[in-house]
């Protein structure tokens, strides 16, 4: 049974909508603080934003993708959709626009895609479907809102709990059906309708991950392809060509598909959620605290390290014996894999198209 997701009252902290210039030389961990300095020289264009979660202070880089902010940041929080990854699901649209996806198991051995949008919003995207108890430790560090199609009782009592506002068909605007496609679907939203409904000041969330840039990349194994085995029942398969990772098996529609600059393969437990789906399967959950191997893949070469991440609102954290990992800025694809223990496989491929 699914429940509507009437919003929690004041869900991310509200701020003044003021703007102010970014302040140069004062750049640290992808944040500027405020503090006197000389301006920038006329001729460089200052970057602006909204003040930051955790004090007054102006982005220096997109939260989703780590790219340096070279214009005003939105007037709206992060949105995050739910969108269907079976078969069943395509063709999906909106992909194309997204900063940052995020796969995960569900029930049925299927995945699910949280899919995050900031710098630019898609017209429509979809078909969106319900909420996991998982999507806690991946929505709340955006300080986001989620458009989905509801949650089990005993998720959205969770969700609320962690302060994460979430819309479907019966309390989000935007929503309708695709007279196209089969229930359950063919529920889609359009995003810029849903963001111009929402009333809380937005706050520019914190670095999402750990960004750096190319030359941070310390490099590695040749890799030139990647499954990441969910179950039995899914595989996403990858590889990389012309620069970026290509998703083999992706249901989205001509155009629609998301081409990372980066692959984050996380291995992660899981855990039992505590109810059926409406076709009797028992409802994984995704531990997404903790600890955990970690695989970062970009420019065709592969670099392992570990994850860690305190809460669920907590950043996420990477390293190798050396030290911090950084991950290159730009588009990036998270796949939350499971352990062997709990069914999940990864394999990478060193041949094929260099790109």
């Amino acid at each position: 049974m699914l429940l509507p997701m009437t919003p929690p009252g004041r869900p991310y902290a509200v701020v003044p909508r003021r703007r102010a210039p970014l302040l140069a030389g004062l750049i640290t961990a992808g944040l500027v603080g405020l503090a006197a300095c000389s301006p920038a020289p006329a001729a460089e264009k200052e970057p602006a934003s909204q003040p930051v979660s955790g004090g007054t202070q102006l982005a220096a880089l997109w939260p989703l993708t780590g790219r340096s902010v070279d214009e005003r940041t939105p007037d709206h929080p992060v949105v995050v959709a739910k969108v269907d990854n079976t078969r069943a699901s395509a063709p999906q649209v909106g992909l194309a626009q997204a900063d940052l996806v995020t796969e995960e198991l569900v029930e049925g051995g299927m995945t699910r895609l949280a899919v995050m949008f900031y710098e630019d919003l898609p017209s429509v995207v979809g078909p969106v479907r319900s909420m996991r108890a998982t999507d806690i430790g991946i929505v709340k560090p955006t300080l986001g809102v989620v458009a989905a199609s509801g949650a089990a009782p005993s998720t959205l009592k969770r969700v609320r709990k962690a302060g994460i506002t979430a819309f479907d068909d019966r309390n989000g605007t935007g929503y309708y059906r695709d007279p196209a496609r089969t229930k359950p679907y063919d529920l889609m939203v359009k995003v810029p309708a849903l963001v111009a409904s929402l009333t809380e000041e937005p706050v520019v969330p914190p670095s999402y991950l750990p960004w750096g840039s190319a030359a941070d990349f310390p490099g590695g194994t040749r890799a030139r392809s990647l499954e990441a085995v969910f179950s039995d029942e899914h595989t996403t398969s990858w590889r990389f060509a012309d620069g970026t990772w290509v998703n083999d098996n992706s249901f989205a529609a001509p155009g629609q598909r998301f081409d990372p600059d980066t692959l984050l393969v996380l291995r992660v437990r899981q855990r039992d959620a505590g109810y059926l789906d409406p076709a009797g399967n028992r409802v994984p959950e995704t531990v997404f605290t903790g600890r955990g191997e970690a695989m970062l893949l970009h420019g065709g070469e592969l670099v392992r390290g570990t994850w860690s991440k305190r809460t669920a609102g907590s950043p996420l954290r990477l390293r190798t014996e050396a030290g911090e990992l950084r991950v290159p800025a730009g588009r990036t694809w998270i796949e939350l894999v499971p352990t062997d223990q709990d069914g999940g496989r990864v394999s990478v491929g060193g041949s094929g198209q260099s790109g």
